[in-house]
């Protein structure tokens, strides 16, 4: 049935109609903006469902991909022997086995978040609006098969966080958003000119017709692939064609562009010393913000080190496994530390987000399939398990005014519903057995093992830390005697409790029964991996 109508674009532009009808409402009913925004985030999320049920591996997603021409803008054709030279700019969107998992993420995290923002109380249009606004971005980033039209979602993502954490975020609000949009710009710029690298060399096609070629270039993820998995034939194609222009795609322009792209995602991660940024954002932007930048945003920098990172230059990412893997373990280890010692919970989170997007490294280092599915997981699994971990400290901050550790004590005798949720976010984060963060830690620890035992000893010390930092904080603020100003608060309201209760069955999900996950991941990454070993020899 969703063969038949353009499901993926009505996921993408269902919350952009519905920032467009919040704008025509009146601002001073909130009940209706909220009511609007919710369901033009409902929406989405209920297609994706049905997409992720009717998503059949075997053929790759190929029965979910839409594809038309925007604009193509012809250029001068004396420059080479052909009949005609354009450069195209393609609306191209598709999911694949890599991409489902993270749009599904994407859309219940957006649905929870929404649930959660029930504590704004000023300016609700522009804060739906541009809420929807960024919903828009990431699901064009997940969906997205062209690398200008990528770049575009992935810029619309930084305008309304930039404004989301500037005016609804805590004190030092306006600093997290400058630097917020400082250090993403420069990702952005340095991910732009690998982009530009990439369709200048390796983005065209060359048709040979009766009376001579055509000749276009466009940013076609699947065009590049092609040209760059056959390179015999992008040879030929370039040096018989393509003479004229001069552009080829030499080792050291590949080189380049997969460093560029390794600090663009890197910044997003983000991976170590690249985070600074990171951290003001989750201390000052309001929880149902961080909710959406956590469990969400850091996994567009994983999904496009995977999608354009391995996938366009396996033998660069070869070489280079080593490398990403010591990143890995420092992030690891780095973040763990210094989460022991922090006496403010949402740093705490902050610095353990640094620490489990450092597994995700050596997933995507160990160039195995069970290591990248691990990869895929454990973002999948942070996501939910950070995003409840920060509306948990929305809801607390709400009651007791402060996420100082110190202040914070004996809640499970006053909030016995949010302490025990607390609880079981504390024990996913760690890596339980039968919660998801047991499941994405193993299969990204199991790939590494095969090729680097020494790198994966090294990393899995982080589990002990982070046991060390989740039951220190979680059990400090649960347990112990009742602080004054915790004696009086009242448990979680149903509009808190609902998300609360929906994202711990996910986890919980996720964690006895993962192939619900895996299972749909396996086809994208076998076709990577035999990519791979196609370009690498191995």
């Amino acid at each position: 049935m969703l063969e038949n109508i353009p499901v993926l674009s009505l996921i993408l532009l269902s919350p952009l109609a519905g920032a467009l009808l919040v704008l025509l409402l009146p601002g001073q009913r909130s009940v209706w903006l909220r009511a609007a925004a919710l369901v033009f985030t409902l929406i989405p999320l209920a297609l994706t469902l049905c997409l992720f049920a009717a998503y059949r591996p075997g053929v790759g997603g190929a029965a979910f991909t839409e594809h038309y021409t925007w604009l193509s803008v012809p250029l001068n054709k004396e420059m080479i022997n052909a009949k005609s030279l354009s450069i195209a700019f393609d609306y191209h969107l598709a999911v694949d086995g890599i991409s489902l998992p993270l749009l599904l993420l994407s859309a219940i995290v957006s649905a929870m978040a929404l649930l959660a923002s029930v504590h704004i109380r000023k300016r609700w249009k522009t804060f739906y609006s541009l809420f929807l606004l960024l919903e828009t971005g990431m699901y064009g980033v997940f969906l997205a098969r062209d690398l200008i039209e990528f770049f575009i979602f992935f810029e619309l993502t930084l305008i309304p966080m930039f404004f989301l954490i500037g005016i609804w975020g805590y004190y030092g609000r306006e600093k997290a958003a400058t630097r917020f949009l400082v250090y993403n710009g420069l990702g952005s710029a340095a991910m732009l000119l690998a982009f530009l690298i990439l369709i200048a060399t390796a983005g065209f096609t060359a048709v040979q017709g009766a009376d001579g070629y055509t000749v276009q270039f466009s940013g076609s993820y699947d065009v590049l692939l092609k040209n760059l998995a056959d390179p015999q034939s992008y040879a030929n194609n370039a040096s018989e064609e393509m003479a004229g222009l001069g552009v080829f795609l030499s080792d050291n322009l590949k080189w380049a562009a997969f460093i560029l792209l390794l600090v663009a995602f890197g910044i997003k991660i983000p991976i170590f010393p690249l985070h600074t940024w990171m951290l003001r954002v989750h201390t000052e932007a309001p929880p149902s913000v961080v909710m959406i930048h956590s469990g969400v945003l850091l996994k567009m920098g994983v999904y496009g080190l995977i999608r354009f990172g391995a996938a366009l230059f396996p033998a660069q990412l070869a070489d280079w496994s080593t490398v990403i893997a010591v990143l890995g373990v420092i992030n690891i280890l780095y973040g763990a530390v210094l989460a022991c010692v922090q006496k403010e919970f949402k740093l705490v989170l902050a610095y353990s987000s640094i620490s489990h997007m450092g597994i995700v490294l050596l997933g995507i280092a160990s160039l195995h399939e069970v290591g990248l599915q691990g990869a895929v997981f454990q973002s999948v699994s942070h996501g939910l398990i950070s995003a409840l971990l920060f509306l948990l400290v929305g809801s607390l901050y709400e009651r007791t005014g402060t996420t100082q550790l110190g202040e914070l004590g004996g809640l499970a005798k006053s909030v016995p519903f949010l302490s025990g949720i607390l609880l079981t976010a504390g024990l996913a984060s760690l890596g339980l057995p039968g919660l998801s963060g047991f499941v994405g830690e193993f299969l990204a620890f199991l790939g590494l093992f095969g090729s680097m035992k020494g790198m994966t000893a090294v990393g899995v010390l982080g589990i002990l830390f982070a046991a060390v930092y989740i039951l220190r904080s979680v059990l400090g603020i649960t347990f112990g005697p009742l602080q004054e100003r915790c004696a009086d608060i009242k448990d979680a309201r149903f509009v808190e409790a609902l998300p609360m209760i929906t994202l711990t069955a996910l986890i919980v999900l996720l964690g006895v029964y993962p192939s619900i996950l895996t299972d749909v991941m396996q086809h994208g990454f076998v076709g990577l991996l035999e990519h791979f070993q196609q370009r690498t020899g191995g």
